[in-house]
Formats: structure tokens, sequence, C-alpha cells
């Protein structure tokens, strides 16, 4: 298998997170009505079962939560690096700095994103948080 790097702007994943970082209510129109989205976190006690969505209404209020519990000052994208797998699939680094609401913390946070797209729609999405790391206070 090859793994292709693909422009970020090209893929309907890099579209989405691009409006999602500038809180850009039209990444609606970017995501399937069935959609299959789940966020999962790697070693963190943070309760994330409620990051699930099974169609476009359910992934606006998970959005909503978000916005504000877990970036309740928005995002700011360091690097988003994409990988056509084929098909379709994509696997894709997003690498943002934020205020954690959870932690009331700036934080740093990468994190890889499996995502499927098809006639110019985002139908899964599944999500790994790596790490969150805290970046260190301002003197």
């Amino acid at each position: 298998m090859n793994l292709k790097p693909v422009k970020t702007e090209n893929t309907v994943i890099g579209q989405v997170l691009i409006k999602f970082a500038a809180g850009d209510p039209s990444l609606f129109e970017l995501i399937a009505d069935d959609i299959d989205f789940r966020i999962d976190h790697f070693r963190d006690e943070t309760n994330t079962s409620w990051q699930i969505a099974d169609n476009r209404n359910s992934l606006a209020q998970v959005i909503g939560r978000l916005g504000q519990e877990v970036f309740p000052k928005g995002t700011e994208v360091l690097a988003i690096d994409c990988l056509a797998l084929g098909g379709g699939w994509h696997l894709t680094c997003f690498n943002q700095r934020f205020f954690y609401g959870v932690r009331q913390e700036d934080v740093t946070s990468l994190t890889y994103i499996v995502s499927h797209e098809a006639d110019g729609q985002l139908d899964y999405f599944r999500e790994n948080v790596t790490n969150i790391v805290d970046l260190p206070k301002a003197a």
C-alpha cells in the first residue's frame, strides 16, 4: 500500500477541519446525513462517551458541546497533514493549540483521524486524540 500525501484543501476532511477551526457553520454542508462520527482519547480519563454521532443533527449537538466545554475560545490549527488511502479514505494528522475548557489550560493536541468521503461529503470520522499537552504558563 502506498500512502499518498494530498493537499488538505483538496479533501473533504481537510475542509471540515479548516471550517471547524474558523467557527464556520457551513462545515455541515460537507457532512453526510448518515455520518458515523466518534472521538476517542488515548490514556485520558475524560468522559468522551457523548462525542458520538450517527447523523448530521446529532453531530451539530456534539460540535456545540465541544465548543462550550472543550474549545470555549476556539482552536488554532498548527498543521493538517492528509494521506490518501484510496477509495475515499484518508488518514489525517491534526495538530492544534487551544484553551482546553476541561483543564482551564492552554494546550496543544495531536490527533489522528481516519475518515471517508463520498460525493463531496464526509460520511465516516474516527478521531484518536493521542495527547493533550499543557503549554507553559506565561511569566
